[in-house]
């Protein structure tokens, strides 16, 4: 019997964490859920950023229809997965943006005084399934801190406005749109990495 090279079994190894990683599996079938989410938030971002002349009403018409969008994305994969595809947090995720589109077209201006609260609430849970995730995919792939690092700066970022929730409109468009531009830009590469491990 010949004995499996060294780099036979890491290959087997990897083969046999990523059989038993339903969740990667399932990510790399709906990468492309990535990435419109990702481009979703991009494009959101760059909206904050460059809308000219900008009032709190507009960033949260904004922020409803980036919602809207991207509740419709998370919404449609939770219904239509396949096995290992966290349907429950991303049904959540789903039915949240659409509640919150609904709730700018029907009281925009409510919406408007309570927006930091709902961004904090937004990242802290997309931070918490960023966090959920790295940890689920740690046996499967290598490079999973890089989420759980994001995953812990969407939380700081969301604890954070939750500290200091009176900011001036000026700041509060830097770091929403920022944290839109880094979200998005993450969920993109993401999507270009899960293509390379098929």
């Amino acid at each position: 019997m010949i004995d499996p090279t060294p780099s036979d079994r890491s290959a087997n190894a990897a083969t046999s964490s990523f059989a038993e990683s339903p969740l990667l599996d399932a990510a790399i079938h709906h990468r492309l859920l990535l990435r419109w989410r990702g481009l979703a938030a991009v494009a959101f971002g760059l909206l904050v950023f460059f809308w000219p002349h900008l009032t709190l009403t507009g960033l949260t018409m904004l922020w409803g229809a980036y919602s809207f969008v991207d509740g419709c994305l998370a919404l449609g994969v939770a219904v239509g997965g396949r096995p290992g595809t966290p349907r429950a947090g991303l049904g959540l995720i789903g039915l949240a943006g659409i509640a919150c589109a609904a709730a700018v077209l029907v009281a925009p201006e409510s919406v408007a005084s309570h927006l930091v609260a709902i961004v904090a609430s937004w990242a802290i849970g997309t931070g918490a399934m960023q966090a959920w995730a790295a940890v689920k995919l740690r046996k499967a792939v290598d490079g999973e801190w890089v989420l759980a690092l994001d995953g812990a700066g969407a939380i700081a970022f969301g604890v954070a406005l939750t500290l200091w929730p009176r900011l001036e409109m000026g700041h509060l468009v830097w770091l929403i749109g920022g944290f839109a531009l880094l979200l998005g830009s993450l969920y993109l590469a993401i999507s270009l990495w899960l293509r390379e491990q098929r």
